[in-house]
């Protein structure tokens, strides 16, 4: 009789790969150049917000809420010189990431098509809700303000076949191969990358510290379609 113990080989397919790298040289200068565009995002959309929730609540209701569950959105960073540093870096590490994942991107370029910052009410509540960036290939997070206390973001299985097979996980705290969302605590100057493909929303904020973060997408274009050719 062969009491000899066999080992099962085992190899991973598909995995999902993220990204991060602290990058805290860049979190002052960073905060420095978005202050102006968060001032803008404020005076822009605030006024608006103030009267649609007046209108909708009336103003004694309004003085409970004011902004609460809202988040101010910039316009694009793109060429920001206080964020060249940054913008570069995020460009030519997304090229070569898909690289490394494995993809030929001897004819491709990376592209921008969006990059801008965000800040949640101080009165508590922003969030976003499940989504992906479509037509993109490359998403990411620069975490300029957030702590232990603030919004994180909420990373799900981008597998739709293994979504609709989940079996229930013996302990959802904990990190294994077939969780079904990833809860990322960030800390300020950290820079995530992961495939676009990915779902992601950001949790319920407390309105206790600061949140703010800048987003962004790319896209790889062929170099043929670029020139024209």
């Amino acid at each position: 009789m062969n009491n000899k113990k066999e080992a099962m080989q085992t190899d991973w397919y598909f995995p999902t790969p993220v990204y991060s790298i602290m990058k805290t040289e860049w979190l002052k200068p960073a905060i420095k150049a978005t202050d102006k565009f968060i001032d803008e995002a404020y005076k822009r959309e605030n006024p608006k917000l103030i009267k649609e929730r007046k209108k909708l609540l009336g103003n004694k209701d309004y003085l409970k809420v004011k902004d609460h569950g809202y988040s101010y959105h910039s316009t694009p960073l793109n060429g920001d010189p206080g964020l060249k540093e940054l913008e570069h870096y995020v460009g030519a590490t997304s090229l070569n990431l898909l690289d490394e994942w494995g993809y030929d991107m001897k004819q491709y370029s990376m592209y921008f098509t969006e990059f801008w910052v965000q800040e949640f009410s101080k009165n508590g509540g922003g969030h976003h809700s499940t989504h992906v960036h479509w037509d993109n290939h490359i998403s990411g997070f620069y975490f300029l303000k957030c702590s232990d206390k603030t919004s994180m973001p909420v990373m799900h299985d981008p597998r739709a076949g293994a979504m609709m097979t989940k079996l229930p996980q013996k302990d959802a705290t904990k990190i294994t191969p077939m969780i079904d969302q990833l809860h990322y605590r960030p800390r300020p100057g950290m820079l995530v990358f992961f495939p676009a493909y990915v779902p992601h929303e950001f949790s319920v904020d407390m309105g206790v510290d600061d949140f703010r973060f800048i987003h962004f997408n790319l896209q790889a274009v062929r170099n043929n379609i670029i020139g024209g050719k």
